[in-house]
């Protein structure tokens, strides 16, 4: 028998007021997401009063933490998805077989990164993008970040599946406690202590492993429909291929995300420790902005997953919309005002006329252009949370891999470090067409009835199930 709370749940996800839900699901997920922004943009302003290339090798290792964070995607997004659209169904019992299956692969996977990693430092952080100069600082970051990995890939994992069940303020809770603890010891343990980027990299290190507890106790208190457990997890080939290959869109952009990264130091390198270090600001300072329409976005999925589980796929692209309108108009502020004070930015983080030089132009360019990207998001966003692997498999390489990685090659030999700055920019705007297709493929695909809507429970109304 179903608990009230758990219907209720189920009515404000396939019930309650569009705008409204999508707003209430979001706000956590933006309020996590800034928090953890601001975390990354302050532990990269106190590195930056280390050195320029200390500032790099925050940089440098940030690819390799892009795939840790791309392994707990893929099966916080592809447990996530498949166990939203179960219990939009309302079947319960695998959808929390399927999220236990999900964190288990995940801090398994890191564990085993991790094992394999640190006898193989030294070529990693040349591999990454470092320069003689940055590779002493980068090793010594990654060392706590290898040990840190099996909780990162976890907690990336735990927060994916409370979004996709429609609890992201859960969610924001633990995100936030790991956030707010970094930004607490990183003057304490680089200045005070004077452990300088050593101190950073524990802060880091610390910080997620108190995060991927504190998300974890949210399941192990009942405060969710999906139940964790080891008896649940089902370690065979094919729920394991099932949430691999569903979360596998993810996991391609994480790891393009991170090929681009590397790749971009490594051209970057060419010119100096100023490069690298411009464009890894740059770089961080337009996902701090973008963090705030991908927030919507991420309001938007379980939203998407629980509606197409239930057949209701009129509501489903009503949601689709109002993401899309939410995002383009978030965007289109912060972008604008980051545009013309995108020097004064730059200079937040390093104060170096050569920095701020080669940043300025790099950020003002993907400003102008960031507006295709809401669009493109919520495109990717769709095809993944109703299951459709391939289409967002491919959605997902396009703009990170297809597009940026051969701009990049092709502008930097043509153009130098302009080419460098120029790459990104020219990716958003050529992925936006590839995403408009692909929608009318989507929308011609749905079926054309789907589900009534579904009645309140005995002693539950509608308002009151929001």
């Amino acid at each position: 028998m179903k608990s009230t709370a758990n219907r209720s749940q189920y009515y404000r996800m396939t019930e309650e007021s569009i705008p409204r839900l999508i707003m209430t699901l979001s706000i956590p997920t933006i309020l996590s997401m800034l928090v953890t922004n601001i975390y990354n943009l302050v532990d990269t302003a106190f590195v930056g009063r280390l050195g320029t290339s200390q500032s790099a090798a925050v940089g440098v290792i940030f690819g390799y933490m892009s795939i840790l964070q791309a392994v707990g995607f893929m099966f916080g997004q592809g447990a996530g998805s498949i166990a939203a659209r179960l219990l939009g169904s309302q079947d319960e019992d695998r959808a929390s077989r399927t999220a236990s299956t999900g964190i288990l692969c995940s801090a398994g996977l890191g564990m085993i990164m991790s094992l394999i990693c640190f006898p193989l430092i030294d070529p990693i952080i040349r591999l990454l993008g470092s320069t003689e100069t940055i590779a002493p600082y980068a090793k010594q970051y990654m060392t706590y970040i290898l040990i840190a990995a099996p909780a990162m890939t976890g907690g990336y994992t735990l927060n994916n599946l409370l979004r996709y069940e429609g609890k992201a303020s859960l969610g924001m809770v633990g995100l936030m406690t790991g956030a707010v603890l970094n930004i607490a010891l990183d003057p304490l343990l680089m200045f005070v202590l004077n452990m300088g980027i050593a101190g950073a990299a524990i802060a880091t290190a610390f910080s997620q492993v108190v995060s991927f507890f504190v998300l974890l106790s949210m399941f192990l208190r009942g405060r969710t429909t999906l139940r964790l457990s080891l008896k649940k997890a089902e370690i065979r080939p094919k729920p394991i291929w099932d949430i691999a290959t569903t979360g596998m869109p993810s996991m391609l952009r994480q790891v393009l995300n991170s090929v681009a990264t590397i790749l971009l130091n490594s051209n970057a390198a060419a010119y100096g420790d100023e490069a690298v270090a411009a464009m890894s600001i740059a770089s961080r300072i337009v996902f701090f902005v973008f963090a705030l329409a991908l927030g919507i976005g991420q309001g938007f999925q379980p939203v998407c997953a629980f509606n197409y589980g239930a057949k209701k796929y009129g509501r489903l692209m009503s949601a689709f919309r109002v993401t899309v309108i939410m995002a383009e108009a978030v965007i289109i502020v912060m972008a604008g005002a980051g545009f013309l004070f995108s020097d004064r930015l730059i200079g937040l983080f390093r104060d170096d006329p050569g920095v701020i030089g080669i940043g300025t132009r790099a950020l003002r360019l993907q400003f102008a252009t960031l507006i295709f990207l809401p669009f493109t998001m919520a495109v990717e966003m769709l095809y993944q949370s109703t299951g459709h692997r391939l289409g967002a498999s491919l959605l997902s390489s396009a703009r990170s891999g297809l597009f940026f990685i051969p701009s990049l090659l092709i502008l930097s030999a043509l153009r130098g470090l302009s080419g460098i700055q120029e790459a990104q920019p020219l990716a958003y705007v050529l992925a936006f067409p590839l995403s408009v297709w692909f929608v009318y493929r989507f929308v011609r695909s749905l079926p054309k009835t789907e589900k009534a809507s579904a009645q309140p429970g005995p002693g539950e109304d509608r308002r009151s199930a929001g």
